[in-house]
């Protein structure tokens, strides 16, 4: 048990503690999703963090949370490749029908940031105003989180690999063949309360949303929250 496992690693990383490092917890008491919301996290789920030391060549900082959805996209498809899922701008993983499987939280220190992944394995925490669900729920059984953390390591040290070389567009296009296709109709929850409702048409260059509204124009969305419709 522990408070919060990117909590502890920022405390490490500020430290000196290495890239490449994780951090996996039983349960969390303490532990916490974007915008300082609380992250349920009982006994059974996924809940680990690793840290990312930035380089001067890297691409933007939080275009990581690409890197680690296509990680856990493709953890989920190695352990359940029954369940079908899809990816949700900017942080969300979801079931086949739009209930949330997996949030990641990115959090920055110096050099270093580090990336939150809670994985709904067993059980499903409830967020208000959002259907959620794990996967024993969907017909799948799950390893036991530790072989999942092992996966996901696997898995986020070759998109890290790849997000590196190759830079961010070509993680964009296969971000987008798992995400709900172009055309989905989006509530979006913008940071100062505002919201604002429209088709998904894509991603910018930099990982933007970009939303069509009803007039036709298109709004590149940095930060919100954003709801299928």
């Amino acid at each position: 048990m522990t408070g919060s496992t990117n909590a502890d690693l920022l405390q490490r990383a500020a430290t000196g503690a290495p890239e490449g490092l994780w951090l996996r917890a039983d349960a969390q008491d303490g532990g916490r999703g974007r915008l300082g919301r609380s992250w349920d996290s009982p006994t059974g789920n996924l809940f680990a963090s690793t840290i990312v030391r930035l380089q001067p060549t890297d691409p933007q900082a939080p275009t990581l949370a690409f890197v680690a959805a296509l990680a856990v996209r493709d953890t989920l498809h190695q352990i359940a490749p029954e369940c079908a899922v899809q990816i949700k701008w900017p942080n969300d993983v979801l079931s086949a029908d739009g209930a949330k499987l997996c949030g990641i939280l990115l959090e920055r220190t110096g050099d270093a940031v580090v990336i939150g992944v809670g994985i709904n394995l067993t059980l499903s925490p409830e967020i208000p105003g959002r259907a959620t669900t794990h996967l024993k729920a969907l017909g799948c059984l799950p390893p036991h989180p530790q072989a999942v953390t092992e996966i996901l390591a696997s898995n986020m040290a070759i998109w890290m690999g790849r997000w590196r070389q190759y830079g961010l567009q070509a993680l964009t296009a296969e971000w987008q063949k798992a995400a709900h296709p172009v055309g989905t109709a989006l509530s979006v929850q913008l940071p100062n309360g505002d919201r604002e409702d429209g088709l998904y048409a894509g991603l910018t260059a930099e990982g933007a949303l970009q939303l069509r509204l009803a007039d036709g124009s298109i709004h590149a969305i940095h930060a919100a929250d954003v709801f299928l419709v």
